[in-house]
């Protein structure tokens, strides 16, 4: 390496050697920034019972299949039958693990404090051999940056007008925090818009944008409904559109809850973006 920097020197001037130089530390650190990244890719977090063996297999099991999930871009792996063996025996593939009691510092009151007491199970795997498990499946790791996604949704509750969905807007308090947690479990940045950038757009309860109106390039517009049906099957109903390199997608989800709508919006997102065919 000091041979190549005395050879460049020789070669440039010290100004352009000092530019050069700087471009190179920025890419590095860059690319290191990339890799810390990626790395938080190969852990996920489940809630369990206890810390002993009972729920640890288990926890390691669904744990396994979210990362897998979160690394490829590829929602269908949460549940494939071709990992089930390999999930039955998921602590081969663990680097470390660790438990954060969910209830610390309440005060110990019945049975749900000690041996039903539940607890933030984290589970971080081995890179390499969850490369591997990915490229037996035929898959491979979304690597580079990853778009964010902004949701513009038209939310119709049980009661109420409806509106919409905001970072302020005081009815999506709960929807916020499902927001939030989704783009954790699936490893992208999920930005939801503020009241004024709404506006500013034209953006109303009914006039959503086109999927292709993303504020910039680094980011992806989902637009879409989401009402609660009371007829069957009884739930909420997604709709959901998205623009991708120049092409369209369209895909729906009905009766579950709040929280599996929001990740479906989220999981058709992540498989359009890294590169698979459909949303779902």
């Amino acid at each position: 390496m000091a041979m190549l920097d005395q050879q460049i020197r020789r070669v440039l001037s010290p100004y352009a050697f000092l530019l050069l130089a700087g471009f190179l530390a920025g890419a590095s650190g860059r690319a290191q920034e990339s890799s810390k990244e990626m790395d938080g890719m190969y852990q996920a977090t489940v809630i369990v019972t206890g810390t002993d063996m009972r729920s640890r297999p288990i926890g390691f099991s669904r744990a396994l299949r979210e990362v897998l999930v979160k690394v490829s871009g590829e929602p269908r792996l949460q549940t494939d039958a071709r990992l089930d063996p390999l999930a039955a025996h998921a602590d081969t593939l663990v680097a470390s693990f660790g438990y954060a009691d969910q209830m610390a510092g309440i005060k110990v009151h019945d049975d749900q404090g000690t041996y039903d007491r539940s607890y933030d199970l984290t589970v971080r795997f081995e890179r390499e051999r969850i490369d591997k498990v990915l490229a037996e499946l035929g898959e491979q790791p979304w690597r580079g940056e990853r778009p964010v996604v902004v949701p513009v949704v038209r939310v119709r509750a049980v009661v109420g007008a409806p509106y919409l969905f905001s970072a302020e807007v005081p009815q999506g308090a709960d929807q916020r925090i499902s927001f939030f947690n989704s783009s954790v479990k699936y490893g992208i940045t999920l930005r939801v818009p503020t009241e004024s950038e709404l506006s500013a757009r034209g953006v109303g309860v009914d006039r959503l944008p086109s999927p292709s109106a993303a504020p910039t390039a680094s980011q992806v517009l989902v637009a879409g409904t989401l009402e609660f049906q009371e007829s069957e099957p009884i739930g909420w109903v997604g709709s959901w559109r998205l623009r991708w390199h120049d092409a369209d997608y369209a895909w729906q989800v009905s009766g579950v809850n709040f929280d599996e709508a929001i990740n479906d919006l989220t999981r058709g997102a992540i498989r359009v973006m890294s590169g698979h065919d459909t949303p779902n």
